[in-house]
């Protein structure tokens, strides 16, 4: 269904393209495919770089994709959906600590025939995905984590101090949404420009130049087009404030419930045009 569905989308924006350019980018799909299998056993992440890393890949590269297909082709959008992508990235793994420290059941009624990827499952068993940077500095220990939970001494204090990276992406795509906003540049530059996948040379801004638009006016113009694709950072934003309320306790089971305020919140967001 997936394929399918990817089909009519290219279809569909090929329809529309004023070149001969795929519409969106093959080696994103493969970026975010290699990543997300490079990781299936849950290997341990040796750095907060590295984590942040993986959220490019994957959160951030889906962010670029979802840009691609509206379709807007923009260094400020791709920017800071950059930031976001990562800080949705980061607070996944911290999500997902108790759940690969202590997996669920196995499901018995799966379409998989019994056995299949046993040893896949077996090694994927009491997994601790914190980064082993800030393991090491905030002298938290696996086996501690997989003996005592959430009382592992220096837990909360490795917790915080990657909530804390999160934190600092979102309050980066903020001031950046507030400096365009304000007619101003977007404050620094962005760290994959250049690359194959960011060239925007390419891409025609006829319609804008022929509308009088300058600089911060189609600056402001592609962040209203692309707002919807930047709302991931008001679930992001939110569980990080549940998880501050809780003192860095990942393991609580509120964090695993769904937040009543986020209908409203992301209304409001969308509306303000802030998160």
């Amino acid at each position: 269904p997936v394929a399918v569905l990817l089909s009519s989308v290219l279809h569909t924006l090929s329809q529309h393209s004023a070149n001969n350019k795929p519409a969106l980018n093959k080696s994103w799909f493969l970026r975010l495919i290699s990543t997300r299998e490079t990781h299936s056993l849950n290997p341990p992440f040796p750095t907060l770089q590295s984590l942040e890393t993986y959220a490019e890949n994957t959160y951030s590269t889906l962010l670029y994709l979802t840009l691609s297909a509206l379709p807007l082709h923009s260094i400020t959008a791709d920017h800071i959906a950059s930031h976001i992508g990562k800080a949705a990235g980061i607070v996944a793994v911290l999500r997902g600590v108790p759940l690969i420290a202590f997996p669920p059941p196995p499901n018995h009624h799966s379409n998989n025939p019994p056995g299949l990827d046993a040893e896949q499952r077996r090694q994927q068993q009491g997994a601790v995905t914190l980064p082993l940077d800030v393991m090491a500095e905030t002298a938290v220990r696996d086996e501690d984590v997989l003996r005592y939970g959430a009382e592992a001494e220096g837990l909360r204090d490795a917790v915080f101090k990657v909530a804390t990276r999160a934190s600092d992406h979102l309050i980066t795509a903020r001031q950046m949404l507030k400096n365009v906003y304000a007619g101003s540049d977007v404050g620094h530059a962005f760290e994959h420009e250049g690359e194959e996948e960011h060239s925007y040379h390419h891409q025609s801004t006829s319609q804008l130049e022929k509308g009088g638009m300058g600089t911060s006016e189609k600056q402001t113009w592609e962040v209203e087009k692309a707002f919807g694709v930047f709302m991931p950072a008001v679930s992001t934003a939110l569980w990080l404030q549940r998880l501050e309320r809780v003192d860095f306790d990942v393991f609580r089971e509120d964090l695993r419930r769904r937040d009543w305020r986020l209908p409203w919140k992301a209304w409001l967001a969308y509306r303000r045009r802030m998160f």
